[in-house]
């Protein structure tokens, strides 16, 4: 199939069937692309939604997001994962503001300098606000492209994504950039799909080299599997006398960078020594709860949670990085996924 049907055929099926009501696509300006894009970096449609629509409510536009406390920024992330984006747009939020004046830059190699855009994300934002003439390659875009043309090998190797580059950019058309841009990722998101991909109703199956074989199961080809490492760590989940619950805020960098979580002890400490030592209060009960695993991209967590009621707690004063948590009355925090469960569990438990 030559280039100009392939596009052509995208864009009369979009105009058919294309998504054409979701939040960001109503008045796209480049700010409200961006967001919606990086929140749909390595997350669904679906999710991202409510997501979306309580950070625009309380972030309309470069200005009030630049202002914000970061803590607040994570707080609305919280429970999308990922959280190196919400940092990111925090920090380029206020780049944005102080080198344009809070008007986002409609330049490619401006968009791409900003943290957490990189080239696929810089050409949506650019494509689907302005029309411009750019071409992306997210994941929605790389099944299509391998399927279509049957390209061997994982798309994450440096050759293969040159390639696809390639096509990517031999594909995109130079008008209707910003419709075309949408019907591609839809294409990927709702007809070619992982798994039992609609192909009898793709408008590009005629010509589809996987379709014609019969191995649409084949591409993309996968990523080798990695054995990914356990680490493993102790949470103490500490209450006072007044069932205050002990948070402490996590380092700007490493896992959960900026988040809040309970304070974490080896898991080789015996824990009414660590807490003495590093929390200055005297543990009087505690129970050991069930290990969970969360997984991260490079490794697995065991979490071994520990509710344990302290007592002399005068050493531990609130501070630019601790914050007794009542779970009656939670203040705006950014939290952890396993450690926002944990919160749950313990407002509604009545051990001692």
């Amino acid at each position: 199939m030559k280039t100009p049907q392939f596009s052509n055929r995208l864009l009369a099926w979009f105009d058919m069937h294309g998504r054409k009501d979701l939040p960001w696509q109503h008045n796209p300006t480049p700010f409200r692309v961006w967001i919606s894009e990086v929140m749909l970096q390595q997350t669904q449609v679906a999710t991202v939604i409510p997501y979306f629509q309580r950070f625009m409510a309380r972030f309309p536009d470069v200005a009030t997001l630049a202002a914000a406390p970061l803590d607040e920024v994570l707080h609305l992330w919280t429970g999308l994962g990922y959280y190196a984006r919400a940092r990111n747009l925090h920090r380029a939020a206020g780049i944005v503001q102080e080198r344009y004046k809070g008007q986002f830059p409609l330049d490619i190699i401006a968009v791409q300098a900003l943290p957490g855009i990189g080239r696929s994300t810089a050409s949506a934002i650019l494509a689907l606000s302005s029309d411009q003439h750019h071409a992306i390659l997210d994941g929605n875009v790389k099944r299509v492209l391998t399927r279509f043309h049957a390209i061997e090998g994982w798309p994450g190797k440096t050759d293969v994504e040159q390639m696809l580059w390639d096509l990517a950019e031999q594909h995109t058309p130079s008008q209707r950039v910003a419709h075309y841009t949408q019907s591609i990722m839809d294409l990927g998101a709702t007809l070619c799909t992982r798994a039992t991909p609609s192909c009898e109703r793709c408008p590009l199956s005629d010509g589809c080299a996987a379709y014609e074989q019969g191995r649409m199961s084949d591409f993309p080809s996968p990523k080798p599997r990695k054995t990914l490492p356990v680490r493993a760590t102790t949470l103490i989940m500490l209450r006072d006398s007044h069932d205050g619950i002990l948070l402490v805020q996590r380092p700007p960098a490493g896992i959960w960078g900026g988040l809040w979580s309970f304070p974490e002890c080896p898991v080789d400490e015996d824990i009414k020594t660590w807490c003495a030592q590093h929390l200055h209060c005297r543990i009087t009960a505690s129970e050991t709860w069930p290990t969970l695993r969360h997984t991260f991209s490079h490794f697995h967590l065991d979490i071994t949670p520990v509710h344990a009621r302290a007592h002399e707690i005068n050493g531990i004063m609130e501070g630019s990085n601790t914050i007794w948590y009542n779970p009656a009355s939670p203040k705006a925090l950014g939290l952890a996924a396993p450690v926002q469960r944990l919160l749950t569990q313990l407002s509604g438990d009545n051990h001692a």
